[in-house]
């Protein structure tokens, strides 16, 4: 799995593009690459989690515009290699 973490400023231009971004999330969701995602609490940047290889999720992020919208920078990619969970049991089983 992949984690994927966003950092946000407060522009206009973020928050236009988030309704089409979710919407987009939704569909990666249903189809089985994303397994979470959701803002800090505070909105200070976001979490996504995805069950797919790097290549994949490179080009996940370079098609959708939201991650080159002014406000949002992805801080970093990073592998994530569950042990205690329902998404690991998924992942394992798989």
């Amino acid at each position: 799995m992949l984690i994927v973490e966003l950092a946000f400023t407060a522009t206009s231009e973020r928050l236009a593009a988030r309704p089409a971004h979710r919407v987009l999330l939704q569909r990666l969701h249903e189809e089985g690459l994303l397994v979470t995602a959701g803002p800090w609490a505070d909105d200070t940047g976001a979490l996504l989690v995805f069950d797919t290889e790097r290549g994949k999720l490179d080009r996940l992020l370079e098609t959708d515009p939201y991650y080159r919208t002014p406000g949002v920078e992805v801080l970093g990619v990073r592998e994530w290699a569950p042990v205690v969970g329902r998404e690991r049991l998924i992942h394992d089983h798989a």
